[in-house]
């Protein structure tokens, strides 16, 4: 089998150093990123991408710029949920990010892939590096926001993430489920580890509201979310229903036409 290449990024020769000084990305020339989040969550399945593309959409339409960094490497799903399928530009000395109808900057490993449905079979080293890559070769331009859309767990990214960018607070993502919970309580603690500040909780498919009685209903069981947060001294920023409309919307690419976007208020709280 051919070896992949992703266009634009060389991926040889790569180091990872338990040094934050030695890790620490540099700023490409013309960059200026003013703030950082990363939307992180222990295990997969709970709606993180989504989540990420909700930060995005509700910081744009509130008229800031916005940047996505998609750096879940060996499953990237920002590209369909915002509806951009196109290759990334890239030159000798640069990657062009892709852009949104309504104007998000995103870049994603599916961008630089001439074939999106390959998969990546890199080990952990070369993945987090091609994350560092995405902040120090990208022409990021003026971005007011930046949310890094990060795979679940503690691996060797979220590592490479937390030594080598400017990460100005995490965005936990749970749901229900009491395993969902037990797993993030990992993350947390690995962001304590790296004094790294956590922003809050979104819990994801918190309930079902039945649109003919208004009643709710848990599907994935009770919530515990105000106990991990009481355990771990965090804020609950919100809990998100599950949405079959926002499901189609971001199966087919459309998330930027969500109408009030949950997400907005918690923005105005305790982001801005």
């Amino acid at each position: 089998m051919a070896k992949q290449q992703p266009v634009g990024l060389e991926t040889d020769g790569f180091k990872a150093y338990d040094d934050k000084d030695k890790f620490k990305a540099t700023n490409k020339e013309g960059n200026n990123i003013k703030k950082m989040y990363a939307v992180v969550s222990g295990k997969g399945g709970v709606g993180k991408s989504s989540i990420s593309c909700m930060f995005a959409d509700a910081t744009n339409k509130l008229n800031y710029k916005t940047g996505l960094m998609d750096a879940d490497i060996t499953g990237p799903s920002v590209p369909k949920i915002l509806g951009v399928h196109e290759v990334a530009g890239a030159t000798e000395t640069e990657v062009i990010p892709a852009e949104t109808k309504g104007g998000i900057k995103f870049i994603s490993i599916n961008l630089l892939l001439e074939d999106d449905n390959e998969p990546v079979l890199w080990r952990g080293p070369i993945l987090g590096s091609v994350v560092k890559q995405f902040y120090e070769e990208v022409s990021w331009g003026e971005v007011d926001y930046m949310f890094v859309d990060m795979p679940p767990g503690t691996g060797d990214v979220p590592l490479t993430v937390y030594q080598s960018l400017p990460i100005d607070g995490i965005i936990m993502v749970t749901s229900p489920q009491g395993l969902s919970g037990m797993i993030v309580a990992k993350a947390i603690n690995m962001a304590n580890q790296m004094n790294i500040p956590i922003v809050g909780i979104v819990e994801n498919m918190s309930y079902f509201e039945c649109p003919d009685t208004g009643k709710k209903h848990h599907i994935f069981g009770e919530s515990h979310v105000e106990e991990l947060a009481k355990k771990y001294d965090l804020k609950v920023l919100g809990k998100l229903p599950i949405s079959p409309q926002l499901t189609e919307l971001c199966d087919n690419g459309r998330i930027e036409e969500i109408k009030n976007n949950p997400l907005v208020d918690i923005v105005k709280e305790h982001l801005l």
